[in-house]
């Protein structure tokens, strides 16, 4: 049985409850906007940050029900998860393991989302984006628990965790300046 320690178990708890928080507020906007198509999604803020136009896109219910419903559950499993962590339960490192192949599944769907948004939606959904930010570091946590003792390529892996979630955030920001650089240069 294998630990967390107690700084990387409020890291989940934490980021894992965010993404929840976020997903359960974008399941109820988008059942809002199922029983009124007129409805204006709260986060719907201008023409870029405009979850309301993502919804609308067969790319918000990818498997025919809407995207949010996977982050309910996953985010569920992993809060629950956090908080036996917290408490300072172990979990076998297949167990582990299981978190972290979710989490990485989890990394590769928000990527094909980011593409969508940008080049094929042509906006920007602001609770996803919470959900985009914190999966990073949710994963690099739970690299760490499940490699962190390892030796050779995944060591480096482990060590260099934090840098590649700094690069992601790096790409993913500049890949929304530069689609949207007109409509920000236009706010100055």
């Amino acid at each position: 049985m294998i630990a967390a320690p107690v700084r990387s178990a409020w890291i989940l708890l934490i980021a894992g409850l965010a993404g929840w928080i976020a997903s359960v507020t974008l399941t109820v906007e988008r059942f809002k906007l199922f029983m009124n198509p007129d409805y204006k999604p709260s986060c719907s803020i201008n023409p870029v940050l405009a979850c309301g136009s993502v919804m609308s896109t067969h790319q918000a219910a990818i498997f025919g029900f809407p995207n949010p419903l996977i982050g309910v559950v996953g985010f569920s499993v992993a809060v629950t998860i956090a908080v036996l962590a917290v408490a300072g339960s172990g979990f076998p490192q297949w167990f582990w393991g299981g978190l972290w192949l979710g989490l990485v599944l989890g990394i590769g769907f928000i990527c094909w989302l980011i593409f969508q948004s940008l080049y094929r939606i042509n906006a920007l959904c602001p609770y996803c984006m919470v959900v985009w930010t914190i999966t990073p570091i949710m994963l690099a946590v739970v690299t760490d628990q499940l490699f962190g003792r390892a030796t050779g390529p995944l060591r480096v892996i482990v060590e260099w965790r934090w840098t590649f979630v700094v690069l992601f955030y790096a790409v993913v920001l500049l890949l929304v300046f530069l689609r949207f650089q007109s409509y920000w240069l236009s706010l100055f």
